[in-house]
């Protein structure tokens, strides 16, 4: 009987609870109001455009949580976080409303999930509107600027080392560089070179800096992208600014070879003058007429370049053309003791005549000798040894007849004209041409006044050369020459 009983009242408490279960359903889904719907699983737009949130996937017949716990847990922590406006919870039968104001979508979102993710939440409708900012409302602006100054503020540690550290490595870069000057000075004669290598050992200090900077502030990323840029970017100025890059690169290697030096000399792709400076672009020359002319270093660094400066020693030479009825061996031992007397011409290494060619009417002998280029003018000299070459000749009866064939005859020529009737007659006899006197050759000077002395004109063309608009002679590779004028 006993247990008879306790089936029965077992039973009797299952037929109730599934009774009331069964008339609950109906009463609760009659209710006129069609928010309250029960949601599928899936997150979607409920009547009245709620946002319907299905909490689990199967419904407990008897709730674990009661409503009112779970409304006031939900409440107190909405209101905890401050980001609603008028946030309101309801609860009925495991059901969660919510309403209020959210600013943005994710935050309206987050209160949907936090409620479905609360312990005894059938389903949850999410009624919380989107605050619709208004257009004069700058409230999203301030809290910009208001989180740029936050950020600011916490990153004024790390621009104060940031500043220190760039400060340092600059700093770093100087004392590297004139130290590595003073450490080149005696090695390095190219100043160019000294100077390039010293830059470069003072930018890569401060680009280490740099780098470290960009470490320490976690974008190391970029600081390869700046490192590997810098060649990339070196590549592509070398492009476009092929030619400058050209100059630059040869007047680095101008100066570390040093053909010339200030003040020598030279013949550069044609042009001979005095060297005034070499600068990373170009080549300066002072022309023997005067003028300036700036040559490009990778033409001078392409070409063929004649330092007549080099050795003082200089090669001059001349041609003179004899008869053919005169004698060799004697116009050559004539030409070579006028060289031998001369004083501007050396005797170590000793002149030469040398017979050059068979011209149509002469013997053409080619006469070298040497002088000193730092004291006389080629050109003035030249002029001094042809003029005593020819007086020599002249006499010692040595003959310099002109190219073209031509007969003269001193004392004329007799022409007689015969008469029939008286007959032949003899015309009259012209009285003989005066025979001018020939000047006294062993007086002749070794340079006569309209050679204006046989000395350099190096004076001259420097003197020209301090005429002209000054050049900048901080930016000169080369050092001025301490042996004396350079010669003409």
């Amino acid at each position: 009987m006993r247990a008879t009983r306790s089936q029965l009242r077992f039973l009797g408490w299952t037929l109730a609870a599934g009774l009331a279960a069964a008339l609950a359903a109906p009463a609760h889904a009659s209710q006129p109001d069609p928010d309250a719907s029960p949601a599928p699983p899936a997150r979607q737009a409920g009547p009245g455009g709620d946002d319907l949130t299905a909490a689990q996937s199967r419904l407990d017949i008897q709730p674990v949580a009661a409503d009112d716990q779970i409304r006031e847990r939900l409440q107190s922590v909405i209101d905890a976080t401050g980001w609603f406006t008028e946030p309101f919870v309801r609860v009925e039968d495991g059901v969660v409303f919510l309403s209020g104001r959210a600013d943005t979508e994710e935050l309206k979102r987050w209160a949907g999930d936090l409620a479905r993710n609360t312990e005894g939440v059938a389903a949850v409708a999410n009624r919380m509107d989107i605050a619709v900012p208004s257009p004069w409302d700058f409230g999203a602006a301030t809290s910009g600027v208001s989180r740029l100054w936050r950020d600011f503020v916490a990153s004024t540690p790390f621009i104060v080392l940031g500043l220190i550290i760039l400060a340092l490595s600059a700093l770093s870069g100087l004392l590297v560089t004139r130290a590595l000057r003073v450490f080149l000075a005696k090695r390095i004669r190219a100043r160019l070179l000294k100077g390039l290598l010293a830059r470069a050992a003072g930018v890569i200090v401060f680009l280490v800096g740099a780098y470290v900077v960009l470490r320490v502030a976690g974008l190391t990323q970029l600081a390869l992208t700046i490192v590997g840029g810098t060649g990339l970017i070196g590549l592509a100025v070398g492009i476009a600014f092929r030619d400058i890059t050209e100059n630059y690169l040869a007047s680095i290697f101008l100066s570390i070879q040093r053909p010339f030096e200030t003040g020598d000399l030279v013949e550069i792709v044609g042009v001979t003058g005095f060297v005034q400076q070499l600068n990373v672009r170009t080549t300066v020359l002072m022309s023997l007429d005067g003028n300036l002319v700036q040559i490009p270093n990778s033409a001078v660094y392409k070409n063929i370049i004649i330092n007549f400066t080099a050795n003082p020693n200089r090669q001059g030479t001349f041609t003179v053309g004899i008869g053919y009825d005169d004698s060799i061996e004697q116009a050559q031992e004539i030409a070579r003791a006028v060289l031998a007397n001369h004083p501007a011409v050396l005797k170590d290494p000793e002149p030469w005549v040398l017979v050059d060619s068979l011209g149509a009417s002469t013997v053409n002998l080619r006469i070298y000798f040497w002088f000193d280029g730092h004291t006389h003018n080629i050109l003035k000299l030249r002029s001094a040894l042809i003029r005593l070459v020819k007086h020599a000749f002249q006499k010692n009866g040595i003959s310099m007849p002109d190219e073209a064939r031509e007969i003269i005859f001193p004392a004329g020529v007799p022409v007689a004209i015969t008469d029939q009737r008286e007959g032949p007659t003899s015309p009259p006899q012209p009285e003989p041409a005066p025979v001018r006197p020939r000047p006294a050759e062993d007086t002749d000077p070794s340079a006569t006044p309209a050679e204006a002395g046989l000395t350099s004109d190096a004076g001259v063309i420097e003197e020209q050369a301090r005429q002209v608009k000054p050049l900048d002679h901080t930016e000169n590779l080369l050092k001025p020459k301490r042996d004396g004028p350079p010669e003409t």
